[in-house]
């Protein structure tokens, strides 16, 4: 029997079973394809990394005597289909025995799964062993409930895992620390450098430019400076504890013009790319902390723990019980098209300037950004969600549709109606202003709600209010807002709408 086994571009786990033995008459494959590059368009750092962290899985593969058939995009056999390479592979190999690790997108698995349907020899599919839940867990934790809360599942992970757990109790006596994960850095604890990986990719940027792949972004360099291999990925991890963990969950809200990256673990790319697993990072925070307990408080552990053990997993389970029809859903039936200025930064709202202009550049934004600034806009401005959804899934080098897709169509926009988060994420400027300054150096006054000086979110944020009472004026949690529009006068609300409706219609002209 001759095997060949499928490798997808966020598969690259060193550590999967796959690889514990070399099985004679096995040919491991990873392809470049254009189905991949053009299905959306992506940041070229995005396109560049997912290449460059490839190409060294490839060669480690081959290093440890593995058989691989790595087609890059220029190959002149590269049919740049998924499924027409592998038949082309079987063919060229006489294959009888084709194998692959369950992909996280649904798009993906479909497609390889009619893909094994059709042919005619044996196809078994594995685990990628690297979440801490399988695909249909939080479909059976959630079974029978009206509500998705990702608190009630990250406490049962907690207990399940007996992580930061003592006698059956959470350790230091809350389950979350999430009040003390939002203060606004004012410099009073310096930033320490990010940790630069010059990995180089100026061969893969030429090819990119050689066919004429679409992208969006900025590369300033000829290098990438997010891990690409697991090696890397620890030492990315061994520097967030020694350097970055000590304040990260104070400021992990906090924004700033200055800061992109604050003290943030910047791992998520090697994690979505399974370069690392979130169990091999969590015992690591967790055993740092141990010993290290008297300068780092818990709740800047805490903090971090629930972004990966809590809303990470919370995430990959809810995509994966709610496709296919999530991908669809528009319950605020918002239909207007994204402005501009998300492609160029080119805005006078500062807020926006930084988050987007930050994003082009890096690649990047943390998740204050994307939910209360980017996110926050759209859903204001009543954005199309499938425009949205494109948006964030292109412009982050982390982005793949397991967790985009619910952040942003559920938690960022809720065109879920309420499935992932119970109320919109919506805020007027005192929110953005509380979490950073940008408001101190912007065009219009945070205050304002009318006139030419106005901050267009204060006007924004009521028409909203107004506007979409019919799907939201019976939210438990947006009560309080409700009985304040209430009490506006009709003149004032009048204003606001004519207002926002004009920061609506152009919105790139503010």
């Amino acid at each position: 029997m001759k095997t060949l086994r499928l490798i997808l571009g966020d598969q690259l786990n060193s550590k999967h079973s796959w690889y514990k033995d070399n099985p004679e008459n096995t040919v491991y494959c990873l392809f470049e394809m254009r189905q991949e590059t053009d299905y959306v368009t992506h940041h070229i750092q995005k396109v560049i990394g997912f290449f460059a962290a490839m190409r060294d899985f490839g060669q480690h593969l081959k290093d440890q005597g593995f058989t691989v058939q790595y087609l890059k995009l220029d190959d002149g056999k590269n049919t740049q289909s998924l499924t027409d390479n592998l038949k082309l592979l079987i063919e060229e190999h006489n294959i009888t025995k084709f194998e692959y690790q369950l992909p996280d997108e649904y798009r993906l698995d479909e497609q390889l799964s009619t893909f094994c349907n059709s042919v005619d020899i044996d196809t078994e599919a594995f685990s990628t062993e690297h979440f801490y839940t399988k695909r249909q867990d939080l479909k059976q934790f959630f079974k029978g409930k009206k509500q998705y809360l990702m608190e009630n599942f990250y406490r049962d992970m907690r207990k399940k895992h007996d992580i930061l757990m003592v006698a059956g109790q959470p350790e230091g006596g809350k389950w979350n620390y999430d009040k003390s994960n939002r203060n606004k850095w004012k410099a009073e604890h310096p930033i320490p450098p990010y940790k630069y990986f010059k990995n180089d990719i100026e061969d893969i940027e030429t090819l990119i430019e050689k066919e004429d792949i679409k992208t969006i972004g900025t590369l300033d360099t000829k290098t990438f400076s997010y891990p690409i291999n697991r090696q890397q990925a620890l030492e990315q991890l061994k520097y967030f504890c020694e350097v970055l963990l000590i304040h990260f969950g104070d400021y992990q809200d906090a924004m700033h013009t200055d800061q992109v990256y604050l003290f943030h673990s910047r791992l998520s790319f090697a994690m979505n790319l399974k370069l690392i697993s979130p169990k091999n990072i969590v015992d690591t925070v967790l055993n740092y902390w141990r010993k290290h307990g008297e300068d780092i408080n818990i709740s800047q552990v805490e903090g971090f723990i629930r972004q990966i053990l809590g809303w990470r997993e919370y995430m990959r389970g809810m995509y994966w019980a709610l496709m296919p029809e999530y991908i669809t859903l528009n319950y605020l039936e918002n239909n207007n098209n994204l402005p501009d200025f998300y492609w160029t930064g080119n805005t006078k709202m500062n807020c926006l300037k930084q988050s987007i202009t930050n994003s082009l550049d890096n690649g990047y934004a943390h998740h204050i950004q994307r939910l209360m600034v980017t996110g926050n806009f759209a859903l204001l401005a009543q954005i199309n969600p499938d425009q949205v959804d494109a948006w964030y899934l292109g412009i982050y080098v982390d982005a793949v549709e397991w967790v985009q897709l619910p952040n942003t169509r559920g938690m960022s926009q809720f065109s879920d109606g309420g499935k992932i988060a119970t109320k919109p994420y919506v805020s007027s400027a005192s929110y953005i202003h509380k979490m950073g300054n940008y408001c101190d150096s912007c065009h219009y006054n945070k205050k304002e709600k009318l006139g030419d000086k106005a901050c267009p979110f204060n006007s924004l944020y009521w028409n909203f209010l107004d506007e979409k009472r019919k799907q939201l004026g019976d939210n438990f949690r947006m009560k309080m807002m409700y009985s304040l529009l209430d009490k506006m006068e009709t003149k004032q609300l009048s204003s606001l709408k004519e207002r926002a409706q004009q920061i609506i219609e152009n919105p790139d002209d503010f």
